[in-house]
């Protein structure tokens, strides 16, 4: 007699990376990033718990709940497949959303005299959603990936040295994407080049000092 389980370890196997990949994709969603690194920029500059918890209401609202709320609603109008937005040909009138959402954020920011460092990251999603916009028509770039890449790299261009191990999140989160087939390693590098590209580029604009060469 064979022993059935020996037949059933690989297919738990592949279930076990399968449920990694899908964690790692849900923890690390655009949305959440966007959450995590706004509180830490709103704990970075603000200056008492009244102005901590403005400069978090008003830049989460624009760059994770009013956007999740959207993609929600979608979904629940059946006007996407599913909260990947995994057809290419749904994203473009999303993004072109999202862009109006960010560059709404920057201008209310900049209206509420909120610190320059804020501004500039608001900046660089509003940057970054105009050229996923663009890219979107042709490619479906990954957003997890550009994301996760932005948000450790404003980090570390703040403080330098001390958070570069979790650097590793990048390829983990790349890693998830293109096992759960959601993208191409292409994709993945891509939406990475993007997100420390325009982080980079909007942080000199803002002249926001670089921890990591001091």
């Amino acid at each position: 007699m064979i022993d059935p389980s020996v037949h059933l370890l690989p297919e738990r196997t592949r279930n076990v990376w399968r449920d990694l990949a899908r964690i790692l994709s849900t923890i690390f969603n655009p949305f959440l990033c966007a959450l995590a690194l706004f509180v830490i920029l709103s704990s970075q500059t603000a200056r008492s718990t009244l102005e901590f918890w403005k400069l978090l209401f008003l830049s989460t609202t624009f760059t994770s709940l009013l956007p999740m709320l959207y993609v929600f609603w979608l979904y629940a109008s059946d006007r996407i497949s599913d909260l990947d937005m995994s057809q290419r040909r749904e994203r473009e009138s999303v993004f072109s959303a999202f862009t109006l959402a960010y560059v709404l954020g920057l201008i209310v920011l900049w209206a509420a005299h909120a610190p320059m460092l804020m501004r500039a990251a608001l900046a660089g999603y509003a940057v970054s959603g105009a050229i996923i916009q663009v890219i979107t028509r042709y490619w479906k770039i990954s957003t997890h990936a550009l994301a996760i890449s932005a948000a450790l790299t404003v980090i570390v261009f703040l403080d330098g040295r001390s958070p570069l191990p979790f650097l590793i999140l990048i390829p983990m989160v790349g890693w998830a994407r293109v096992y759960l087939r959601a993208h191409t390693l292409a994709q993945v590098i891509g939406g990475s080049v993007l997100g420390i590209g325009s982080v980079t580029v909007l942080f000199d604009l803002f002249h926001i000092p670089n921890a990591l060469l001091h």
